[in-house]
């Protein structure tokens, strides 16, 4: 890692980088345009946060306060929790415990910088770690691991078996920073009177580890008000889900990043519910005037992105699905499994989905347990891909809810549980008549393969399909 990298904790670095972003909307549009000559690569950021109106400008500053908590959670009293995003924060925040995701702060990175993380991800390599990891960890835990980060009290993940990399890095990471570690299991199968007596027994261990952590006991006040708010985070999503299949969608393909961005950063808490309002109000003013959420206006085509989307710098994905006409509405990131989604109720699913209640502290205990075990990645690839309510079942039943013109796989080289089946995945869907896509880049690692490059691939392969 060289020198300058060392200079300055990188999370402090962020932070500095999204408020002064989140300002830059406060002058004239002389000024603000003015002021992108001094970020040339965070520019198209600020543009296409900024193109979609209030809801840009509230995720920009919802990042900044993100990062604020982080850099000043021991200033003010609380631990920092490292954790992944397949792990719901809603316990973190009952707690007093700051959440710091590793994949998030990697995007952070990779969307900001156009050097993107890869200091970092060579630096988790030069102490040991394996090169085959995923690089969604990675891309910030080298920061940590080379103590040019907040400092962590403990490591909280979620994922043995369901993503073996993802697993072994939080393992390395507690064994390499000597930090206390909890890491839930997950069985094979989702639903079913034994697995989700297993996932309920499993999370009251965890909190017990969060009691001894911090010293203090779950507020059952403090946790029945987040997931009343986490209820009415739910409720937005369904609608926001709702409306993505109107044709053309309302919804600017942002909206999609927007929506597991704030699940993943304060789900549970107000920020989260004023971004996905913010974003309703925008969908829904769409919808009554007919009109797409795509910026040109002209909804050409129809995409389904059936894992994550490519986090290359400067939100080039989001700016070329602008630029030729593609809406997007939902990925394993962003879907939701509440009951009152359409796709629950379009397809019974009712018993994959979760149910809040805060009636007393054992059913908020089991309520939060069950929405843990439907977070991404953990839900929906925890047994073979084929099997029901797996990768496959919840792919085909989105795209076809969505009107999907075409599937397209994005994700890391890291990624071995998808990346082992997705060949037959991808046979599958074309089986069921979706055009279906295998990005060979790294979501978040574009020395693997340029965006430009994936930017060709993809271009090719619609002109190939006679898509566009």
């Amino acid at each position: 890692m060289r020198p300058a990298t060392r200079e300055y904790n990188f999370d402090w670095m962020l932070l500095s980088t999204y408020e002064a972003a989140s300002k830059l909307t406060a002058g004239t549009e002389k000024e603000y345009r003015r002021a992108l000559r001094y970020v040339p690569y965070f520019s198209g950021i600020l543009d296409a946060m900024n193109s979609i109106g209030e809801p840009g400008e509230l995720f920009i500053k919802t990042c900044a306060l993100y990062l604020r908590n982080l850099v000043n959670a021991k200033k003010e009293g609380r631990k920092n929790a490292m954790t992944t995003f397949c792990f719901s924060p809603v316990i973190f925040y009952a707690m007093d415990i700051t959440p710091v995701c590793l994949e998030v702060l990697t995007v952070f990175l990779t969307l900001t910088y156009r050097r993107g993380s890869a200091e970092f991800l060579d630096y988790c390599n030069e102490i040991g770690f394996t090169e085959t990891s995923c690089s969604a960890q990675r891309g910030s835990l080298g920061a940590f691991l080379a103590g040019i980060g907040a400092d962590i009290d403990m490591v909280v993940t979620d994922t043995p078996g369901v993503c073996d990399t993802n697993a072994n890095a939080f393992a390395f990471a507690a064994a390499f920073m000597d930090k206390p570690f909890f890491q839930l299991d997950m069985p094979p199968v989702l639903a079913g009177e034994r697995y989700d007596r297993y996932h309920r027994d499993d999370y009251r261990a965890l909190i017990a580890f969060l009691e001894k952590m911090t010293g203090a006991a779950l507020d059952p006040e403090r946790l029945a008000e987040i997931l009343t708010e986490f209820t009415r985070q739910d409720e937005l999503i369904a609608e926001l889900e709702e409306l993505g299949r109107l044709k053309p969608s309302p919804l600017p393909p942002a909206f999609n990043l927007l929506t597991y961005a704030a699940k993943f950063l304060f789900a549970g808490m107000k920020p989260c519910t004023e971004l996905l309002e913010s974003m309703l109000r925008a969908a829904r003013r769409n919808a009554e005037e007919g009109r797409s959420g795509l910026a040109g206006g002209v909804e050409r085509l129809r995409g389904f992105f059936c894992y994550i989307d490519h986090f290359t710098c400067d939100m080039r994905l989001w700016k070329m699905l602008e630029e030729l006409g593609i809406s997007t509405q939902a990925n394993i990131l962003s879907v939701s499994w509440s009951p009152d989604t359409a796709h629950v109720k379009l397809y019974g699913k009712e018993h994959a989905a979760y149910h809040i209640s805060t009636e007393n502290l054992d059913a908020m205990i089991d309520s939060l347990a069950l929405a843990n075990a439907r977070m991404p990645m953990v839900k929906s690839i925890r047994g073979p891909y084929d099997s029901p309510d797996m990768w496959l079942d919840d792919t085909l039943a989105l795209a076809t809810m969505y009107r999907s013109d075409f599937i397209v796989y994005s994700g890391t080289p890291g990624c071995r549980n998808t990346w082992g089946m997705v060949k037959p995945y991808a046979r599958e869907t074309e089986k069921a008549g979706f055009p279906t896509h295998i990005m060979n880049s790294d979501a978040f690692d574009d020395r693997v393969q340029s965006w430009e490059s994936a930017r060709d691939r993809l271009e090719e392969f619609f002109k190939v399909r006679g898509l566009l």
